[in-house]
């Protein structure tokens, strides 16, 4: 392999999307990767993204990137319902991939897919930025060191400022079957990193709705059915034994950001963002043996980017591309495993959601039944 590793974005439109605002200014920011291709459904915009970011290849067609000799690796940055096809015949072609979150739609997607990528021997990494973020990082090396001492209980919320309405290009979400909503995107991102911090569930209940059930559709004056979930309540036990409470909420206006706390007999920190822990700078303070929490500095060790890569969400997306980068050259060991993990929690809250309606309409049934009016022939 060439030394510097040749990468190819699926999914790189040059004017909007995930991969404009974070996936393209990072990659031309990380001297470990050459740009080499970028690939969009028209060959316009492909070439538009190809001048603007520096490619080599521009591609309207992802099979025919996959099957070219000159890259090492691909960036798979799409809407939600196209990750695993595409992921999918990236393994089959032997590329490294970068698939962003949700991996798939559903636990066997994910899992189908993390076997394959080590059936096949290549390196797969999804885009779970929260746990490369270096206040996250260090937060973790605390708690290791035992900075809080036992774990003894833990909460997280994240609160963003919702919308009422949206534009036809983005309205699809409303769709829960579709998988791009704020129990996987927002609650993942958050929740993995809680995991990373504090440990594993080992127990779980939640309550998952939907509090705005109508978006308006502004090009179209329309108003849309909404079964996307934009409440996620969770709490349970870590496999330390600590309690813990999550709570993420897309509300209409005026979101409060983000908080994570970790408390132990020890010690407490606290990290705390404008928003998802994923998309900007984290912040982390803590205190030992008293009620007065203190910043805390972050180690340069945990930043892994240049001076150049841009602020926001372009760089804990950088952050990622060099853990990367490392595992492709074989210099440590990553793993698609927490992939699955964290796709698991998220189906094993859909499947409480999905109990709890059966429970609700089996009570409706029942209430309903007690106070139909007494007939002594039909309870013969």
């Amino acid at each position: 392999m060439p030394d510097r590793i040749r990468l190819g974005i699926i999914g790189a439109s040059p004017t909007v999307g995930w991969a404009h605002r974070s996936h393209l200014p990072a990659i031309t920011a990380s001297p470990e990767y050459e740009l080499t291709g970028v690939c969009t459904t028209r060959m316009e915009t492909a070439e538009a993204a190809k001048k603007q970011y520096g490619a080599r290849l521009a591609f309207d067609d992802y099979h025919k990137m996959l099957a070219h000799p000159e890259i090492d690796a691909v960036a798979v940055v799409l809407r939600v319902p196209a990750h695993y096809q595409i992921t999918k015949d990236a393994i089959n072609a032997g590329k490294h991939v970068f698939t962003e979150w949700p991996l798939g739609r559903t636990i066997e997607e994910a899992i189908e897919l993390a076997e394959l990528a080590k059936a096949k021997n290549v390196r797969a990494i999804v885009g779970l930025q929260a746990r490369a973020a270096p206040a996250i990082l260090h937060m973790k090396e605390l708690v290791e060191n035992g900075y809080v001492g036992q774990i003894t209980s833990c909460s997280m919320r994240l609160i963003r400022g919702g919308v009422l309405e949206r534009t036809s290009g983005r309205t699809w979400q409303r769709d829960n079957e579709l998988g791009a909503h704020t129990l996987t995107i927002a609650a993942g991102h958050s929740i993995d990193a809680l995991r990373f911090v504090a440990g594993e569930f080992t127990e779980v209940t939640s309550i998952v709705s939907t509090q705005v059930d109508q978006w308006y559709e502004t090009d179209t004056d329309k108003m849309l059915d909404v079964t996307s979930p934009d409440n996620i309540l969770v709490s349970g036990r870590l496999a330390n034994g600590a309690v813990v409470s999550a709570h993420v909420a897309s509300n209409p206006f005026a979101g409060s950001g983000y908080i994570m706390e970790i408390y132990g007999r020890e010690g407490t920190l606290v990290a705390t963002s404008e928003d998802s822990p994923q998309l900007g700078e984290v912040y982390l303070q803590g205190a030992q043996g008293s009620d007065d929490l203190q910043d805390i500095a972050i180690p340069d060790k945990h930043t892994n980017v240049l001076e150049g890569m841009p602020d926001g969400p372009p760089k804990n997306v950088g952050q990622m591309y060099y853990q990367f980068g490392e595992a492709i050259k074989g210099n440590t060991a990553r793993s698609e495993e927490h992939t699955s993990e964290l796709q698991s929690l998220v189906n094993l809250v859909c499947r409480l959601l999905l109990e709890k309606k059966k429970q609700k309409k089996t009570t409706k049934q029942k209430t309903k039944k007690k106070k139909r009016p007494r007939d002594s022939t039909k309870d013969i």
